[in-house]
């Protein structure tokens, strides 16, 4: 599936950054000089792009003011990595271009080189996007862009090599040898792919909207530590009094979140919305849209959400291929989880923070199929109070306790609003969670206490 433009809308708002604190030291991108000759309204481009970020204590390479220097490489140099891009050396090809494995001539580094296909659908502009936005971001669950290259009107990207591919390679389309991700795996991927989101859109300022998350955006290395990738697409987000960004409609189908589709209007939570379909995926196994599966089940989300509202149907969302093995209150967890990123109203889902609060749970309580009697089926219980790794916004405790209760993710609002903490000092998080009562009154039934409609 490659991307897609849906409106012919030029809009685009401009995001002026904001005042930032100490902690918060400011920075002015500055492209190279090969760059900065590129047409397609470049400057106009690179002054919406001062971004500030908060440090990460990740072992980047910071230079002055956290900007991380990408190399510069001739086309000569590219081609001699590649073999001459070799097709040897072919990895896959997108809707932007071909990518080739190679290794750098004189360090011996093996890296990813990403030749944008001149003709495709990667201009100027979204290679300029990526150099800024991946020479300023640099987190464990973001991967590392080395250098680029643009000589004449070749425009190379060179990204560390990860070795396992991406997350959509490990789950559709399986060739008979290779077996399919466990639970614990799959758990351990969607928790590390929601903190590289959490650290675009809660620790860049102004945020960062990736808005083209997919299977195939999320690549694996060693470990299957999840890294998002392909940032030609990422926008920066709304600043000030500002509730959204307008744009043209750009993105994947079968991901892109309804109200964005729609209007236009894109916020942090478009990209929620694409992360609970990929969440979706991985609990599933099955494609975002499948053009091949029976009528009513080619699209992921119109197939589960009906699903959601039976609990004795839950087991037919587990994939198959795991064979049973997975915690059944892990999986309603999950179900939990996915079902509130991918609500139709966009004020009804949850921020990122929250997620990656939830999903940490999920990865650190691993499942043992081992277990004497089933145990870690069936006492693998207890509340997110804190994000055990660190990740998370701390703005709320997440209750992921009731599957022997009876309840379905359709009743996800009233438990998770159960046990919030009610003495958290940031005021965002308090009128997130009002906005979230508000919005489970007119849509689930009443779960909720008082909603009484």
């Amino acid at each position: 599936m490659g991307c897609f433009s849906c409106f012919d809308s030029r809009v685009e708002e401009k995001s002026n950054p904001q005042k930032v604190g100490a902690d918060r030291p400011e920075v002015h991108p500055s492209a190279p000089s090969n760059i900065s000759r590129l047409p397609s309204g470049v400057d106009r481009l690179k002054s919406r792009n001062n971004v500030s970020l908060r440090r990460e204590s990740s072992g980047s390479k910071e230079g002055p003011y956290g900007q991380i220097a990408a190399q510069t490489f001739t086309f000569r140099e590219l081609a001699a990595a590649t073999s001459n891009f070799s097709p040897d050396c072919f990895l896959g090809e997108g809707g932007f271009g071909h990518v080739y494995r190679g290794r750098l001539q004189g360090s011996g580094q093996v890296v990813a080189v990403k030749q944008l296909d001149r003709n495709g659908l990667q201009g100027n502009r979204e290679f300029l996007v990526e150099v800024l936005m991946l020479s300023l971001l640099h987190h464990p669950n973001l991967v590392n862009l080395i250098g680029y290259c643009a000589d004449g009107d070749q425009r190379l990207l060179v990204y560390e090599f990860m070795p396992l591919g991406s997350l959509e390679d490990h789950l559709h389309d399986l060739p008979p040898d290779r077996e399919a991700l466990d639970w614990n795996t799959r758990m351990k991927i969607a928790a590390g792919a929601a903190r590289g989101l959490e650290f675009l859109h809660d620790k860049a300022n102004p945020p960062v909207i990736y808005r083209d998350f997919k299977s195939s955006n999320i690549l694996l290395g060693e470990g299957f530590q999840p890294k998002l990738s392909d940032f030609g697409l990422a926008k920066l987000g709304p600043t000030g009094d500002k509730s959204h960004v307008s744009t043209r409609v750009m993105g994947t189908y079968g991901y892109c979140a309804p109200e964005y589709a729609m209007t236009g209007q894109l916020t942090v939570k478009s990209d929620v919305y694409s992360f609970g379909v990929v969440f979706l995926e991985l609990i599933t196994g099955r494609k975002a849209i499948d053009s091949t599966a029976p009528q009513g089940q080619q699209n992921l989300v119109t197939w589960a959400r009906p699903l959601f509202n039976d609990r004795r149907k839950f087991a037919s969302l587990a994939d198959p291929r795991l064979e049973g093995h997975y915690p059944m209150r892990g999986l309603y967890q999950a179900l939990a989880v996915a079902s509130m990123c991918i609500q139709e109203q966009a004020a009804a889902r949850p921020l990122i923070g929250d997620v990656v609060t939830a999903l940490s749970y999920l990865a650190n309580h691993a499942y043992d199929p081992g277990a004497v009697n089933g145990q870690s089926n069936k006492h693998a219980n207890g509340r997110v109070l804190k994000n055990e790794e660190g990740g998370g916004s701390g703005r709320s405790r997440w209750d992921l306790e009731g599957s022997e209760k009876g309840e379905s993710p359709r009743d996800t609002p009233r438990i998770l609003n159960r046990d919030l903490d009610r003495e958290r000092a940031v005021a965002e998080a308090k009128m997130w969670v009002e906005k979230r009562r508000q919005s489970a009154q007119g849509s689930f039934d009443g779960n909720s206490n008082g909603s009484g409609q």
